[in-house]
């Protein structure tokens, strides 16, 4: 979701020479798929680790999880609706929690993953659900891999790329941003730095799809790409790129063919643009401060809605994702350097339901460290189980 200082968010994260290059590859496939992964990988540049990238370390909230309900619900027919502020449990990637946490509309916690292994596993800041809900595909922009986190088990199923480590080939990544399971079980994810969004079979972690072109930071889709920080996949099996330069936001085919490319109006930095739930209309937030969430029609470029507030605590600071939420049709924010997520009133435009406190970092219950991602569980009738 984010990338420079001025166009990509370089200065946060410094890119420095070391010595060695790790691999890290885990695979719950099978020994032949982890046997190729263990196969000595062509070098990438290692980074330095900061501060900042290693977060709060290995935290938990502490609380005490209930049992996980099955999956009895998917995104054409969801569980049951809680109805206003919000109708169903989210999953949030607190990205300087180094975990995946997961909270009901009663804002209690009823899920958390916590990095198992602060090398291979930090800085999580994209999550979604596959389509039947028992994976989870995530990015890590500054530990330069990517993950398929199996939900039911709490474990870590399989990793691309190589943490700490940059590159520009099959095995290395330059700040992957954004992560999906497509309906194929392949893997989709935006590599900013190298200018490209890639689709990788996690049975051999060989790409498979490649848009763009490394070293040629330009939009002409499908050939050259602006640092894109989204991909997204539609109903119909389509990607919604979207481009940090130039707010650029392109629908294409998986066979490559672009449906229309259009820039994102009033918007100064896009970040992972999604569908409306109708699929008409795109829905982006803007990565910055004060942020802004635009929704607009790509056929005609007219905002249909648009939240905007210049300063209290109503001001966005640097969000970096936002949907329309099935049922209600408010707006759910991740309002990152905020330290929280928010559901915004379609009709008012107030704050109606939040989860983290305004500008307070931690990891106990009720708090987030920079929120960076979200997905919503249409999966598991939480409401259901927890009245048990």
């Amino acid at each position: 979701m984010k990338g420079t200082q001025s166009m990509l968010r370089m200065s946060l994260f410094p890119v420095r020479i070391a010595l060695s290059t790790v691999m890290f590859a885990l695979t719950a496939a099978s020994p032949a798929v982890a046997a190729e992964n263990a196969v000595v990988k062509p070098k990438g540049t290692e980074v330095k680790v900061t501060a900042e990238m290693l977060g709060a370390g290995i935290v938990s909230s502490g609380v005490t999880l209930p049992p996980i309900p099955p999956v009895t619900g998917n995104r054409k027919q969801p569980v049951p609706s809680w109805g206003k502020p919000l109708p169903y449990p989210i999953l949030i990637a607190d990205r300087r929690n180094n975990r995946l946490i997961e909270v009901a509309p009663d804002k209690r916690i009823v899920w958390e993953f916590p990095s198992p292994n602060l090398k291979v596993y930090r800085g999580n800041e994209d999550v979604n659900f596959s389509s039947d809900g028992k994976l989870l595909a995530v990015s890590e922009e500054d530990n330069y891999d990517v993950h398929i986190v199996d939900y039911e088990k709490r474990q870590l199923v399989w990793t691309h790329g190589t943490p700490d480590v940059r590159g520009s080939g099959n095995d290395h990544f330059n700040y992957p941003d954004d992560a999906h399971l497509l309906e194929d079980g392949t893997f989709l994810t935006a590599d900013i730095r190298n200018c490209r969004v890639v689709i990788i079979d996690p049975k051999n972690g060989r790409i498979v799809t490649q848009w763009g072109t490394p070293g040629k930071c330009v939009h002409n889709p499908p050939h050259t790409l602006g640092h894109p920080n989204g991909a997204t996949p539609l109903e119909n099996g389509d990607i919604l790129l979207t481009e940090i330069q130039d707010s650029w936001i392109t629908r294409i085919t998986r066979a490559g063919k672009v449906v229309w490319s259009t820039r994102a109006p009033n918007i100064r930095y896009p970040s992972d643009a999604f569908p409306t739930v109708d699929g008409k209309q795109v829905i982006v937030a803007d990565f910055w401060k004060p942020g802004r969430v635009v929704i607009f029609d790509p056929a005609t470029g007219r905002i249909s809605w648009e939240y905007f507030a210049k300063d209290g605590e109503r001001m966005l600071d640097h969000c970096s994702l936002a949907r329309e939420l099935p049922d209600t049709g408010d707006i759910l924010v991740a309002d990152d350097l905020n330290d929280r997520v928010i559901v915004i009133d379609r009709k008012t435009k107030e704050i109606i339901w939040q989860y983290g406190e305004f500008k307070k970092k931690g990891y106990g219950p009720g708090l987030l460290n920079y929120p960076d991602g979200f997905d919503i569980d249409v999966f598991r009738d939480w409401k259901a189980a927890l009245r048990k």
